[in-house]
C-alpha cells in the first residue's frame, strides 16, 4: 500500500530529518570525526526506518517531488545569483585546472562502467548508466537519459535503474567526501585555519565569506532584502521554466536546473553592471544554504533501499568499483593536481560529492570540512561553478560520444 504525503507534510518531514541529523552529528563522535553532513546523517536514519516499515508491512511512503525539485532549483539559482563576473575571473588558473581534472574523471568513470559491464556480460549501455549519466549527472540526467535508453535502445527499466544508481551515488558521495578530506589533512599535516566554535561565530559582513561557506555564521538580513531576494529567485525559476519549454527538442535543450543557474548569472550581472543595483549576497546565501539542506533531506527521504537491494549483483560490482575509483582519483589526482594544500583537500571532498552524487552534496561535504577546520574561499569559489554548470556541459558531450561508439 502506498501513502503519498503532500507538500506540507513533506516539508515537515524534511525539517524533522534535518533536526535529527543535527542532533546525531552533535552527539556522535564518529559522525563529527568523519565530517558526515547533517542531511546525510538524518536522511540515512529515515531511509532505514522506511525500509524496515516496507519490509515488515509492505507499506511505501511517497513524498512531494515538486517541492524537492523546487528547493533544488532555488539552490542552483542561488549559485547563479552569486556568480558575478568578478568571481568568475577570480577563479583564474585554479578553475581551469579543476575543470580539466573533472573532464578527465568523467572519461575514466564511463570507461570503468562500460568496461566492467562488458566484462560481466551486461549491455555496455548499462555500464554508461552506472557511469557519468547517473553518478556525475544525478537524478535529472538519469531520468532524461533513462527515457532515451528505453525508447531508442531498448534497455528495459532504464529510468528505474538510473534513479537507483543516482540515489546510490548521492549517498556514497556524501559519505566518502568528509573522511577522505580528513585523511588528507591528517596525513599531509596541512596548515589549518583556526576553527571557530559554532555558537561564538562573529557576524559576517557582506564580503567576509563566499556563498555557502560557513553556513552557521550569522548573516544580517532584513525583511525587505528577504522579499527582494525572493523576487530574484522567482525570476530565475520562471526563466528556467520558460527556457526548458522553448528549448525542448532543440540543440539548446538543457536540464531545468542549468537554466535556473544561467538565469541567476544573467539577472545578477545585468542588475549589477547595467542597472547598478546592489545585490544582497547575505540573503542569497541564507536562502541557498537552507534550500540545499532541505533538498538533500527530501532526496534521502525518497530513497527506496529495497530498490537498491534488488539491483543485480553485477551492477552492484560496478557501483562499488566506481566508488573506489572516485576515492582514489580524488585522493591522488584532484588533491595533488590542485596543489596539495588545505584548499586542495576541501576541493577533493567537493569532487567526491558531485563526482558520485550532485553539486548540493559537494557543497554539503565542503561545509562539513570547513565548519570543523576553517574556511576555504578557493573551494567555495570553484566547486559551485564547475559542479553546477561546466560539468553538465562536458558530461553531455562525453555521453553523446560514448553512445555513438557503443550504441
Amino acid at each position: 500500500m502506498d501513502f503519498t504525503l503532500n507538500a506540507y507534510y513533506t516539508l515537515i518531514s524534511a525539517v524533522i530529518i534535518l533536526l535529527i541529523g543535527q542532533y546525531l552529528v552533535k552527539k556522535i563522535r564518529f559522525l563529527q570525526d568523519f565530517n558526515i553532513p547533517e542531511p546525510v546523517a538524518g536522511g540515512l536514519v529515515a531511509a532505514i526506518i522506511l525500509f524496515a516499515i516496507h519490509a515488515l508491512t509492505g507499506y511505501q511512503f511517497n513524498f512531494h517531488k515538486e517541492l524537492q525539485t523546487a528547493f533544488m532549483l532555488i539552490f542552483f539559482a542561488s549559485i547563479g545569483l552569486s556568480a558575478n563576473f568578478a568571481k568568475l575571473k577570480a577563479g583564474g588558473t585554479g578553475l581551469v585546472i579543476f575543470l580539466v581534472i573533472i573532464a578527465v574523471f568523467i572519461l575514466v568513470q564511463d570507461v570503468v562502467g562500460i568496461g566492467l559491464a562488458a566484462a560481466l556480460g551486461l549491455d555496455p549501455l548499462i555500464g554508461l548508466i552506472a557511469g557519468s549519466i547517473t553518478l556525475v549527472g544525478g537524478h535529472g540526467t538519469a531520468g532524461a537519459w533513462g527515457q532515451v535508453m528505453e525508447q531508442k535502445y531498448g534497455i528495459q527499466g532504464a529510468v528505474t535503474l538510473g534513479i537507483a544508481c543516482a540515489t546510490f551515488g548521492l549517498v556514497i558521495g556524501g559519505l566518502i567526501g568528509g573522511p577522505l578530506a580528513r585523511s588528507l589533512i591528517a596525513r599531509h599535516h596541512l596548515h589549518l585555519p583556526a576553527p571557530q566554535a559554532n555558537n561564538n561565530l562573529p557576524v559576517a559582513k557582506n564580503s567576509d565569506v563566499l556563498n555557502f561557506e560557513q553556513p552557521q555564521k550569522e548573516r544580517l538580513i532584513t525583511a525587505t532584502t528577504a522579499v527582494e531576494t525572493l523576487a530574484l529567485f522567482a525570476a530565475c525559476l520562471a526563466f528556467a521554466d520558460y527556457m526548458t519549454i522553448i528549448a525542448k527538442g532543440t540543440a539548446f535543450e538543457l536540464p531545468t536546473f542549468v537554466w535556473a543557474l544561467g538565469g541567476g548569472v544573467i539577472i545578477r550581472n545585468a542588475l549589477e553592471y547595467i542597472f547598478r543595483v546592489e545585490m544582497f549576497d547575505r540573503a542569497i546565501d541564507v536562502f541557498g544554504s537552507a534550500s540545499l539542506s532541505l533538498f538533500l533531506a527530501m532526496a534521502l527521504l525518497s530513497l527506496k533501499l529495497w530498490e537498491l537491494a534488488g539491483l543485480a549483483a553485477p551492477l552492484m560490482v560496478i557501483l562499488a568499483a566506481q566508488t573506489v575509483v572516485m576515492a582514489l582519483y580524488a585522493y591522488f589526482i584532484t588533491f595533488y593536481g590542485m596543489g596539495r594544500d588545505y584548499d586542495a583537500a576541501v576541493l577533493a571532498a567537493g569532487h567526491c560529492g558531485f563526482g558520485m552524487g550532485a553539486t548540493p552534496t559537494a557543497v554539503a561535504n565542503m561545509q562539513a570540512i570547513t565548519n570543523k577546520y576553517g574556511p576555504s574561499h578557493k573551494a567555495f569559489l570553484i566547486v559551485p561553478m564547475v559542479g553546477a554548470f561546466f560539468i553538465d556541459l562536458i558530461n553531455a558531450g562525453v555521453i553523446q560520444v560514448f553512445i555513438k561508439l557503443i550504441g
